[in-house]
């Protein structure tokens, strides 16, 4: 158990695991993961619902469009309250347009293009980083 202090608020890691994701069999590991530990913290079935489907549309765009990457999963404990924190990083070609990525109907490939934007609608905290030929990192947090 890691305990951190931001300002006030001291945030507390519970459990933490990393999943390597380089194949469509990871992406299905994922999601197991997820509601395992969306499980162990609580969540309504609702809640379970809307990470396990926001951690596949990323771990998807980890694969497709990132080259593979990995995924840390830690389970929080705040102030009153627990979640769970996902953190996807990939070393791919990065994202150049960061906000035309989160439009929904923009796609680099042949999806929909509502992977990032849907998946930051189902995320309480939604936090990405990335740069051209350096990668992309997607961190979501939901909270009970």
């Amino acid at each position: 158990m890691l305990t951190r202090s931001i300002g006030e608020i001291s945030m507390t890691v519970l459990t933490s695991n990393t999943i390597e994701i380089r194949s469509g069999d990871d992406v299905v590991r994922v999601r197991q993961e997820v509601r395992s530990r969306a499980v162990e913290s609580g969540f309504s079935l609702v809640d379970q619902t809307k990470i396990v489907t926001a951690a596949s549309e990323i771990a998807r765009n980890t694969l497709d469009y990132g080259e593979g990457g990995t995924l840390l999963i830690e389970r929080l404990e705040e102030v009153g309250r627990r979640g769970v924190r996902l953190t996807f990083e990939d070393q791919g070609p990065g994202i150049s347009d960061i906000e035309r990525a989160l439009t929904d109907g923009y796609t680099s490939g042949g999806g929909l293009g509502l992977g990032l934007g849907g998946a930051k609608r189902l995320a309480n905290e939604f936090h990405i980083q990335s740069q051209p030929g350096k990668g992309t990192r997607v961190t979501i947090i939901r909270w009970k």
